[in-house]
Parts: structure tokens; C-alpha cells; sequence
């Protein structure tokens, strides 16, 4: 069971009207969410426990209103004087578990989201910002570039010319600018943004907890794969839905007009 008194970087609760959204705070206001080695471990930690916890359909991941995360913390990379301590820790490498968590998780974005904020962000499925929330890669201003997938997943979300100029300038993009790109789904005054993405978060564990893994596999794959091969695999796991429980009680709860009641199985 989640419990915040476990954690000294986070506070984790469950939302909603049946309890059934995850919500991670990033709490380390006096170093506005700097990512550090401890807090990312605990996220990994917070982040099992609700993907193990069978009532949890899905996680936000939110900040405070100054900041979501200002990005890596530059205090502790600092120390790291070589290419040789980086690699040999594997420095960032074990981010992915947030882009890896089975469940689909929502940023809800308040402030800065810069360098590994801003990365972290986009681990995450849907994002939604505040409207005072500014993302950028500021990377290249300390001399070095992006290494949780800043390079990668930002191309993929707002395209080629865009994600260059935020990575070798360094620019700051707005909540505004951000949705008119497509690197965030959604922009809500700062102080509704929790409410708002836990509302939509409610929403997605309403519905199967093993569909809805199923169709998060599928669109993460299409990142990695040709269109043909994406498609087969998407037909696949279409067919393996008709295997479950729940496809069967969705389709027979539409043809007798009642509400569906999943179990995820």
C-alpha cells in the first residue's frame, strides 16, 4: 500500500472517487524537483508498489506550481568528472523504468519541466500543463546535451525543426506553445491542473486495467517499429483481447445497453 511516510522526495496517495488513481508528488520544493539519485530511486520504488496494487488504474505524476522538475541534479552530476564515472554508474540508464511502468501515467505539469523534467514528462503518456509551465532542454548551456531521452523522444513529439532549436538554443516553450505543437495534450489554469488530470485518470481506470496495458504496448511499439510491422502487431493484440473476460462483458453490456463492469481478466 502506498505510504507517503516511506518516502523523503515524494508523497504518493491515491486519488479519485474509488481510489483508484496514483498520484506521485515530486517534493523536493527547496531544490525545485531536482531529480537526484535518491528521488529517482524512490520513484522507481513508488511506481512498483502502484503498479502492483490491483485497485490503481492509473498514475499522475505532478510537481508543485514553480516547478514540475528543473531537470537532473547539477549538484551531483558535478561531482562526476569523467566519461568513465558515468559510464561505469550507467548514469540516467535506469530512468526508463517511468516510460517502462505497465500502467498508463499522466505528467501533470506545473512550472518547470527543464532538461530531465522535461524528459520525465515525456516518459509519461499524455501530458498536461499548467498554464504558467515552460519545457526546455537547457543542456546545451552546461556543456553537454540531453541523456533521458531528450534527443529521442522530443523529435518524436513535436517534430525535427522545433525539437532542434529547443535543444541547441535552449529556448523555453510555453503550456501555449507546447499544445500547439503537440508536445502536451492539454493546458489548464495551474490551479485546476491535479484535479484535472487525476479527472482524466479516473476515467482510464474505469475501464480495463489489462485493456488498457494492452493499448498502451501497442502505441509505445509503433515508436520502434515499420508501419506493417506495428499493424500486425496491433491486429495481434486485438485478436488476444478476445481471449479476456472483459472483452466479452464490453460487448455484452453495449448489446443489453447496461454499464460494463470490468474485472481485468
Amino acid at each position: 500500500n502506498a505510504n507517503s511516510s516511506a518516502y523523503d522526495n515524494l508523497i504518493v496517495a491515491k486519488r479519485g472517487e474509488k481510489k483508484n488513481v496514483g498520484l506521485i508528488q515530486l517534493n523536493r520544493p527547496k531544490a525545485l524537483n531536482a531529480l537526484c539519485g535518491p528521488l529517482m530511486d524512490e520513484l522507481k520504488i513508488a511506481l512498483k508498489e502502484l503498479q502492483e496494487d490491483k485497485d490503481v488504474g492509473c498514475i499522475v505524476i505532478t510537481g508543485n506550481e514553480k516547478a514540475f522538475a528543473a531537470g537532473a541534479d547539477i549538484k551531483e552530476m558535478h561531482q562526476m568528472k569523467s566519461f568513465a564515472d558515468t559510464y561505469n554508474c550507467n548514469f540516467l540508464s535506469d530512468w526508463d523504468v517511468v516510460a517502462k511502468c505497465r500502467k498508463p501515467t499522466i505528467a501533470a505539469v506545473n512550472g518547470f519541466a527543464l532538461g530531465g523534467g522535461c524528459e520525465l514528462a515525456m516518459m509519461c503518456d499524455i501530458i498536461y500543463a499548467g498554464d504558467k509551465a515552460q519545457f526546455g532542454q537547457p543542456d546545451i548551456t552546461l556543456g553537454t546535451i540531453p541523456g533521458g531521452g531528450g534527443t529521442q523522444r522530443l523529435v518524436r513529439a513535436i517534430g525535427k525543426s522545433k525539437a532542434m532549436e529547443m535543444l541547441l538554443t535552449g529556448y523555453r516553450m510555453s503550456a501555449k506553445d507546447a499544445e500547439k505543437a503537440g508536445l502536451v495534450s492539454k493546458v489548464v489554469p495551474a490551479g485546476d491542473l491535479v484535479d484535472e488530470a487525476v479527472k482524466t485518470a479516473e476515467k482510464i481506470a474505469g475501464y480495463s486495467k489489462l485493456t488498457a496495458a494492452l493499448c498502451k504496448e501497442a502505441v509505445n511499439a509503433s515508436q520502434e517499429m515499420s508501419l506493417s510491422e506495428g499493424l500486425h502487431l496491433e491486429l495481434r493484440l486485438f485478436h488476444a483481447t478476445f481471449g479476456t473476460h472483459d472483452h466479452t462483458e464490453g460487448m455484452t453490456a453495449f448489446v443489453e445497453k447496461r454499464k460494463a463492469h470490468f474485472t481485468d481478466s
